[in-house]
């Protein structure tokens, strides 16, 4: 499946361009941040050629007052023109911008709100004041257009993001809509105001995603699987402290079914050690296992790796002894790999402890790998393995190692 975020991406780009979804579908390869700068790139210059036209219109804002203007423009313009109009009058007027923001019924502001430049969009959230920007997104999120109500949410200023904790009750929309940002950061903003706020949202938050569809529940995992890491810490704590381990099991599940294992490894591996031994300890883990390490074959990206061996260091030694086992089977250039990831992540301690449980053989087949096609220092690893008082339990890869280094 392709990753949730780029898949966010073509939908925007979709409809950017007014095509079907499978127009685009094949740009997939090109990646999030790519399909990002290219939709980005696409929209500034549909707007930019109609700038003459637009400015024109402006012009006679300062003419006109609004009082006068804005009824007959509800009563005669399509929402289409107006939203995309807004663009330049927002950026030559911003005062009368705001202005005409607060005296739109809601209505024709959510209808004029797809056909908005995006960077006009960031303009209104910094200068309006968050009572109308709220009934919008309301009004958007009633109407289910989480597209549009996501970049809202993208360019929330810290007030507006503290009025979308109090104002916008619809945990699913908020979600959803969340999805559709593209900015780690911004998203991050505000699932911290929701961790930290006086509501305590959170919670109930989770439970609509635990009790909701396969596609809510996969945006959830695009939203918090890129948020910072004390974010993703702060939410995992409150979903094992209020979730029982069957629902875990039964979002994990999902995620796994649907192709989302990455983004589940980047959100497992920022949680707390407390909510990674439960993880650990769930039933569905061992289940997994091997699936988690036959995941991140090949691959060298960090926030993966750890996502596959915190969570595995701390299960049952029956369990480690065959994520070790499988670890051994990946491919070659993958194993070499191991202790260069291992070192650059400080992942040595969850690491060692997996393959203490392992066979002798399989020690052996580390060693010699390591041995043969790595720097890897054995009084290094030594000392590795005496942090963790393993010395005994991982007597064959050393061993091994020494010999054959």
């Amino acid at each position: 499946m392709t990753d949730l975020v780029t898949r966010a991406q073509l939908v925007l780009l979709a409809r950017t361009l007014h095509v079907p979804f499978e127009r685009v579908a094949h740009l997939e390869k090109l990646g999030a941040q790519r399909l990002h700068e290219l939709q980005q790139s696409i929209s500034g210059k549909l707007f930019d050629q109609h700038a003459p036209v637009f400015e024109r219109i402006s012009s006679l804002v300062p003419i006109i007052p609004l009082g006068i203007s804005l009824p007959i423009v509800q009563r005669v313009v399509p929402p289409t023109m107006t939203g995309r109009a807004a663009g330049a009058v927002g950026v030559l007027h911003r005062k009368k911008a705001v202005d005409a923001l607060t005296r739109l019924t809601v209505a024709y502001a959510a209808d004029c709100a797809p056909y908005l430049d995006p960077r006009t969009v960031g303009q209104l959230a910094d200068d309006a004041p968050p009572a109308p920007v709220i009934e919008i997104v309301n009004e958007l999120l009633r109407r289910r257009d989480y597209i549009t109500a996501g970049p809202f949410l993208a360019y929330a200023t810290p007030e507006l993001i503290r009025a979308v904790e109090d104002g916008v009750p619809d945990d699913e929309g908020l979600i959803r809509s969340a999805a559709y940002a593209y900015s780690g950061e911004h998203i991050s903003a505000i699932v911290r105001q929701l961790v930290d706020g006086d509501s305590d949202r959170i919670p109930r938050l989770l439970r609509t995603v635990i009790d909701g569809s396969k596609e809510l529940r996969l945006a959830a995992l695009s939203v918090f699987a890129r948020c910072t890491p004390d974010v993703i810490s702060d939410v995992g704590a409150i979903l094992f402290a209020t979730a029982p381990p069957s629902a875990i099991a039964d979002l994990i599940t999902t995620y796994l079914g649907a192709g989302a294992t990455a983004d589940l490894l980047r959100f497992l591996g920022r949680l707390s050690p407390p909510s990674l031994t439960r993880l650990a300890l769930n039933p569905v883990t061992g289940d997994i296992a091997e699936d988690l390490v036959a995941a991140v074959d090949g691959s060298s990206d960090i926030a993966l790796w750890r996502g596959v061996l915190e969570p595995l260091a701390r299960t049952p030694e029956g369990v480690r002894r065959r994520a070790g086992a499988r670890l051994a089977q990946l491919d070659t250039s993958t194993v070499i790999m191991l202790p260069a990831i291992a070192q650059a992540a400080r992942l040595w301690g969850p690491l060692l402890w997996i393959l203490a449980a392992t066979d002798v053989d399989i020690q052996a087949r580390f060693g010699e790998v390591w041995a043969a096609h790595t720097r890897l220092d054995p009084d290094v690893l030594e000392r590795r393995i005496a942090d963790q008082r393993l010395d005994s339990l991982l007597a064959t890869l050393t061993a091994t190692l020494r010999i054959l280094r």
